[in-house]
């Protein structure tokens, strides 16, 4: 076994793979760019190297800076985790040559599986079911437009050193097909350093299923059952189970079978994925292999009760798998959802800056685990991707597992940042997804104009003006308490108040629970909340309990206004006096600024392109410019036709939210 293995990667999958490499008895080595001088994944290292700037391509993509920190540390071994250099053929090639091993599988396979064309010819040869599309390099986007018509539309246009959702549009015309296969091979050049791409059919109605497998030398090889990643915004993956809800027995053993076939017909050695697109008649076709680990590999690992991490590193060192297929058991029910750095309220642009409160759920050994790569203080940069934290759960039933999620995204707590919370708990209680019956369609057919919270609706909206009161309530206590004050004219907290939540107004009443008990019994609509809460000021979660039943929400006093978050509805509540809340409703709204005239950044991220010039007149849904965020390309395109007055940005400056890049006349 190795003594000394460097993790090639940073975030929370060098902190994942820290952990299994500690307890093993393995000594780690953490690289990191100079953005990443005080990152969780250098702390828990037993030594780190620096290798470079914050951009990737200048650090962590940089082979010979990790081959050098390899021999710097005499490391043995490198974990290449997912992303940056995890699926290069090079790589592996070089680390080979210099007698280091690599974690994973050999650089024959990663080449063959890598490439997205010569995958599928393979698989065809394995007898694996594959998509109809055309399976060459497509050169020209007049080309691409073309071959979409003779296939048919909608056709996916992908890159083929693609993955994680990058290089990949779904075009469902000519103009789509053009501008698709642009934005494609720009995305994969930056990202991959590989411009080609190709055309296949897109089956609508799909589920994206993928099996996990694992080899070793010895010519062992099983899979690990299936997850499910149907849940999908923009062909990023946001919540993943395992198993599916959709496969009966003999469909996913069929599957297994098929990725163990195509896995050994590139003599595959490590932990690797099968990804399929299956139809609603349990049609199932290939899509992709991934030769690393997926970042959903903790709910493989939940219901099976393997350490697919551990098993990598046993294999690269020339161990034997420890099971057979028939000894892989399947255990309850797993889910993982991504914790990510956007905000689900301004169409999920992406959210940088620091860390202000990061209180993650407790975890338990079985029941709630939570892989994360940041702390409390910690920066979200926007030189890497968006993810803070995967939250996974598990449960004997698919039902529990859900509940239990629930409760845990009540309990994340993240402040200074936005994030998908509040988004995440929503999907939670959505009927399709709790019935099991989705695609990877769900999230844009049922959010067609993005999130607002507004549109959940809470199961209990009670509870939230039984806290809102109480909390009102206990701040008023704490006033009365002011020394210095009058005799005689001391403050006397009211027992009434008025709660506004948006439009909807409740009169309410508030007095101090029994002596024996903390907290507030509350009275409105003829009902009685007894609010039990040993809750301070300044603690963002109120744990407690509301008429005798458990109780956590996120609470967070804003001026006036206390929100409240809960479910996946974030309500802003006020609680006043009834002669304040006629005062309130004579207020008139102050209007936002006219900025229409603008085009403004709507995210943090570095501008790239600007399309247009002074004086141009511009037709609606014409591209003005183009900003790079999270390794992310978002093109901005004109709302109505117009003309341009002046450029207020350049390219290749570092935008803020808001900023004006372009005003028109």
């Amino acid at each position: 076994m190795f003594k000394k293995i460097l993790i090639a990667n940073r975030g929370e999958i060098a902190c994942r793979v820290i952990k299994t490499a500690h307890k093993m008895g393995i000594k780690t080595v953490a690289v990191y760019s100079e953005a990443d001088r005080d990152a969780r994944h250098v702390e828990l290292a037993d030594e780190a190297v620096c290798i470079g700037p914050a951009a990737s391509k200048e650090s962590y993509l940089v082979m010979d800076k990790i081959i050098a920190a390899c021999k710097q540390t005499g490391a043995e071994a490198v974990h290449p985790g997912y992303g940056f250099l995890s699926e290069n053929a090079e790589f592996s090639r070089r680390l080979e040559e210099e007698g280091i091993i690599f974690i994973g599988p050999k650089h024959e396979s990663i080449a063959a599986m890598g490439d997205k064309i010569a995958s599928k010819n393979l698989a065809l040869k394995a007898r694996v079911n594959v998509i109809p599309g055309y399976n060459k390099a497509i050169n020209t986007p007049e080309q691409a437009v073309e071959i979409a018509k003779d296939i048919g539309y909608p056709v996916m246009i992908k890159a083929s050193a693609g993955g994680g959702g990058k290089g990949l549009r779904v075009a469902y015309n000519d103009q789509e097909a053009h501008e698709g296969f642009t934005s494609c091979t720009t995305e994969a050049k930056n990202a991959f350093g590989d411009d080609r791409v190709f055309i296949e059919k897109f089956i609508e109605e799909p589920r994206h299923i993928e099996i996990q497998l694992i080899g070793d030398a010895h010519g062992n090889m099983v899979y690990l059952w299936e997850r499910e990643c149907s849940i999908q915004r923009r062909h990023q993956k946001v919540i993943e189970e395992a198993p599916s809800p959709f496969l009966d027995a003999a469909t996913r053993k069929a599957m297994g079978e098929q990725a163990v076939a195509l896995a050994r017909a590139v003599n595959y050695q490590s932990a690797g994925t099968v990804e399929f697109v299956v139809g609603k008649d349990k049609g199932f076709y290939f899509l992709e292999m991934n030769t690393r680990l997926q970042v959903e590999h903790p709910v493989t690992e939940m219901i099976t009760g393997l350490d697919l991490v551990e098993l990598m590193i046993r294999v690269a060192a020339g161990e034997k798998l420890p099971m057979t297929q028939e000894q892989v058991k399947l255990d309850g029910w797993a889910m993982e959802c991504r914790i990510n750095a956007e905000d689900p309220f301004r169409g999920f642009l992406p959210s940088t800056g620091r860390l202000v409160k990061y209180i993650p759920p407790p975890e338990s050994a079985g029941a709630v685990r939570v892989d994360t790569g940041v702390a409390e203080g910690g920066e979200i940069s926007m030189f890497y991707d968006s993810m803070i934290a995967k939250l996974i759960v598990h449960a004997p039933t698919r039902e529990e597992a859900i509940t239990r999620m629930r409760d845990a995204l009540n309990r994340f707590v993240i402040r200074g940042v936005s994030s998908n919370i509040a988004f995440q708990a929503a999907l939670m209680q959505h009927p399709r997804f709790v019935s099991g019956d989705f695609n990877t369609g769900l999230i844009a057919e049922e959010y067609p104009k993005g999130f607002d919270a507004a549109d959940v609706p809470h199961d209990d909206p009670a509870m939230l003006v039984a806290v809102a009161a109480a909390m009102n309530r206990q701040f008023l206590k704490r006033n009365a308490t002011i020394s210095g004050q009058m005799r005689g004219h001391e403050f006397q907290p009211s027992s009434d108040f008025v709660v506004l939540i948006g439009k909807e107004k409740y009169q309410v009443k508030v007095t101090p629970a029994s002596a024996r008990e903390e907290g507030w019994d509350v009275q409105f609509a003829g009902q009685h909340y007894a609010v039990r809460s040993r809750w301070q000021f300044g603690n963002p979660l109120y744990l407690g309990a509301i008429n005798g039943e458990p109780m956590c929400m996120q609470v967070e006093r804003r001026g006036l206004v206390y929100r409240l978050f809960h479910w996946g509805v974030q309500a802003d509540v006020q609680v006043m006096s009834a002669r304040t809340a006629e005062l309130h409703a004579l207020m008139p709204v102050k209007s936002a600024p006219d900025m229409s005239k603008f085009l403004l950044s709507p995210m943090p991220g570095l501008l790239t392109q600007i399309a247009v010039t002074t004086g141009q007149e511009v037709k609606a849904g014409e591209i003005l410019a183009k900003i790079e965020a999270m390794k992310m390309e978002n093109v901005l395109k004109a709302e109505r036709d117009c003309v341009v007055e002046k450029l207020l940005a350049t390219p290749g400056e570092s935008l803020a939210v808001d900023q004006p890049i372009i005003a028109f006349k």
